[in-house]
C-alpha cells in the first residue's frame, strides 16, 4: 500500500521540505495507517514499535503524527514515568511485559526496557552487573516475543549535537515546549559521547536478525516522520479490509419527549 522507499544517499543534503508538501504527504500515510489498523484488528495482529534517540531527536513527534488519526484502543502509546521503589525490585522487564499489545494492536514505546542501556547506564543508575545482564537477557527477551508472534520494530532516532543543541534553545524559549527540558537532558548535554558510546555498545548486543535496529537520521523533522512511518508500513503487508459505508437509520419522530428547562443546567460561560 505504501510507496516504495528510495535509497537514500548519505551524507547528502537535501532542499527543505516545504510545510504544503509535508502535510500533503502525511495526511496520505495517515489514511494508510487508518488501513494498517484494521488490518491488525481483523487479523489480530500484534505489533510492538520501540522508538529510542537522545533527547530531543523527534521521536515525541513521530508517535503524535502515528497516532492522531488512528484509535488510541488499537494503537496505544507506552511512556513509563521513572520505576517507584516497588518495580526496582522486580525483574527488569517486567513492568514492560504489562504493557505488551493483545490481538488487534500496536502499542508504540515511547521509551522502552532500553532505558537500561542508555540513561541507567551512562548516569549510573544501574550497576555493572545490571548492565551485563541486560546486555545477556534483552537479546533473548526479544526473541521470545518474536517466537510468541509478536511483530517487533526498533527505530533508533539520530541527530546530530548541533541539532540537538538547537532544539534544546528553542525549548528553553518557548513556554508551551519547556516542560519537555527535565534536568536529565541538561545532563546529556555533557555527555554527549558517553552517550554515543553506550549507543554503540548497545547495538553491538542488540541489532538481532529477528529485531534489528532501524536508524533515522532526525536532524530534519518533516523529513524523519515522513521516513519513518513509510518505512513501519512497510513492515507490515496489509490489504484494505475497511467494511463499507454504514447506512444511516432514519431519525425516529418526537414521542412526546420533553426536555427539562434549560434553567436547570449550568452552562460554560460563552466567553467566545
Amino acid at each position: 500500500m505504501a510507496k516504495k522507499q528510495s535509497k537514500p544517499a548519505p551524507g547528502v543534503k537535501k532542499r527543505k521540505l516545504g510545510k504544503e508538501a509535508f502535510e500533503a504527504e502525511l495526511r496520505r500515510l495517515q489514511v494508510e495507517l487508518v488501513l494498517l489498523q484494521e488490518y491488525i484488528k481483523q487479523e489480530g495482529l500484534r505489533v510492538v514499535v520501540v522508538f529510542e534517540g537522545r533527547d530531543a531527536a523527534g521521536k515525541g513527534g513521530v508517535i503524535k503524527r502515528i497516532t492522531e488519526r488512528t484509535s488510541p484502543r488499537a494503537f496505544r502509546i507506552a511512556a513509563l514515568a521513572t520505576p517507584t521503589e516497588r518495580e526496582k525490585t522486580e525483574w527488569y522487564f517486567q513492568r514492560y511485559v504489562a504493557h505488551l499489545p493483545a490481538a488487534g494492536e500496536m502499542v508504540l514505546f515511547d521509551r522502552s526496557w532500553y532505558n537500561r542501556a542508555g540513561v541507567e547506564r551512562v548516569m549510573g543508575f544501574c550497576t555493572d552487573e545490571e548492565y551485563r545482564e541486560f546486555m545477556r537477557s534483552c537479546p533473548e527477551f526479544e526473541r521470545m516475543l518474536v517466537r510468541s508472534g509478536i511483530i517487533l520494530i526498533k527505530y533508533w532516532f539520530s541527530v546530530s549535537d548541533e541539532e540537538q543543541e538547537k532544539r534544546f534553545q528553542a525549548r528553553v524559549h518557548d513556554p508551551m515546549r519547556r516542560w519537555k527540558l527535565s534536568p536529565m537532558d541538561l545532563q546529556s548535554r555533557e555527555r554527549w559521547e558517553e552517550y554515543s558510546k553506550a549507543k554503540d555498545e548497545m547495538f553491538v548486543h542488540t541489532d538481532i536478525k529477528q529485531a534489528p535496529w532501524y536508524v533515522v537520521r532526525a536532524d530534519d523533522k518533516r523529513r524523519a516522520r515522513l521516513n519513518c512511518i513509510t518505512h513501519l508500513l512497510s513492515q507490515i503487508p496489509y490489504e484494505d479490509v475497511t467494511p463499507p459505508p454504514l447506512k444511516l437509520p432514519p431519525l425516529k419522530k418526537g414521542t412526546g419527549y420533553l426536555r427539562p428547562p434549560m434553567s436547570d443546567q449550568t452552562f460554560v460561560p460563552e466567553v467566545w
